[in-house]
């Protein structure tokens, strides 16, 4: 299992003639393993929004995956992002004759 974090970023928003209206939005975000399978993310991403139970219909488009919840004009996107790595601040020493 690969042990790399990342931000998994949820947005949720409803949809016009079958393409994202954005008039409303809900984001959410959570941290995973970069070893999570695509159910594991989708079951988070729902638990997130609150959609835990909604059937969905789910497409992976590249790095994100797509999900529309059955009988609702919506639409959830799922994409992520490494955790930037903390680097130690650099302390230089000059010295002077």
């Amino acid at each position: 299992m690969n042990d790399k974090q990342l931000i998994y970023k949820v947005e949720f928003t409803d949809t016009y003639g079958g393409e994202a209206n954005y008039s409303w939005v809900d984001r959410a975000s959570f941290k995973g393993s970069a070893g999570l399978s695509n159910r594991e993310i989708v079951r988070m991403a729902k638990k997130e929004l609150g959609l835990t139970g909604v059937r969905c219909k789910r497409t992976k488009l590249g790095e994100m995956i797509e999900l529309r919840p059955i009988g609702s004009a919506t639409v959830m996107f799922i994409t992520y992002e490494e955790i930037p790595e903390i680097q130690p601040p650099v302390t230089y020493v000059v010295w002077v004759k």
